[in-house]
């Protein structure tokens, strides 16, 4: 069983890209961010017709998450528990073949010390309180998306670079890492070791032919779940493509 994260920065624009990588790779689970479309344009007609299902949530212009599967997706949630209907669209989550899915967009944080930073931290104190309160994890749990945080070292081009810059500062790590410690364990860094990959790369300054990126999107897993994984890797194709979103798919198979 394959399951996808994506950060596709825009459905409308960016579907043809999403239904040609599911054609080619014949993923199950893909897990999509910052859709940037409202419910009633979402694509779902022309997701169904490709094979797939569809539980989604968006706004226009900006945030918004779904997630696309082969099979039926039970007991579906909209953002945190504690979010109010004006909240923006940020967390789905839903169960396929007995896997917990929860498909988060985590806050970008704009810049440091200012207020939206501030709601990043406290939106992933949110994110792990919901998992002790929800989620079991000696089940099958998985945790994926749009972090917005490279937790260590290994996950940026230049350290000197990003050092105390926004998705790399102390604070961020030190809260992405309190929601990892709920009981996660990073299936890529499980299974790839010290290897340097990223999944995202500015549009600006030649970043992706530079290969200077960031990992900020990640699959985390339980880790009876990380047990059944065999494989967990990061598709740059996608980035090379026309008018293609900064995020490449990030890609975990499972043996279920």
């Amino acid at each position: 069983m394959k399951i996808a994260t994506w950060n596709v920065n825009s459905i409308a624009i960016r579907l043809e890209h999403v239904l040609k990588w599911l054609g080619e790779t014949q993923t199950d689970v893909l897990c999509l961010q910052e859709t940037k479309c409202t419910d009633e344009k979402f694509p779902l007609e022309q997701i169904n017709d490709f094979g797939y299902q569809a539980a989604f949530m968006g706004q226009k212009s900006y945030n918004g998450v779904a997630i696309l599967s082969k099979f039926p997706i039970e007991d579906v949630q909209y953002n945190l528990p504690d979010d109010d209907a004006d909240a923006p669209k940020r967390l789905i989550a839903g169960t396929i073949k007995n896997i917990r899915i929860v498909n988060t967009y985590i806050p970008n944080g704009t810049e440091l010390w200012s207020d939206k930073f501030a709601f990043k931290l406290d939106w992933l104190q949110r994110l792990r309180k919901f998992f002790d309160s929800t989620c079991d994890k000696s089940g099958d749990v998985l945790l994926c998306g749009d972090f917005n945080v490279a937790p260590d070292e290994r996950d940026v081009w230049s350290v000197e670079a990003w050092e105390g810059k926004l998705h790399f500062s102390k604070p961020e790590r030190a809260a992405i890492h309190h929601v990892k410690q709920w009981g996660f364990v990073d299936v890529f860094r499980h299974l790839n070791g010290d290897e340097k990959i990223f999944s995202w790369w500015n549009y600006r300054q030649g970043a992706f032919p530079k290969n200077h990126g960031l990992r900020i999107d990640h699959i985390w897993t339980s880790a009876p779940l990380a047990e059944k994984c065999v494989a967990c890797w990061i598709d740059k194709e996608p980035r090379g493509w026309e008018r293609p979103s900064d995020h490449t798919p990030v890609v975990a198979e499972f043996k279920i």
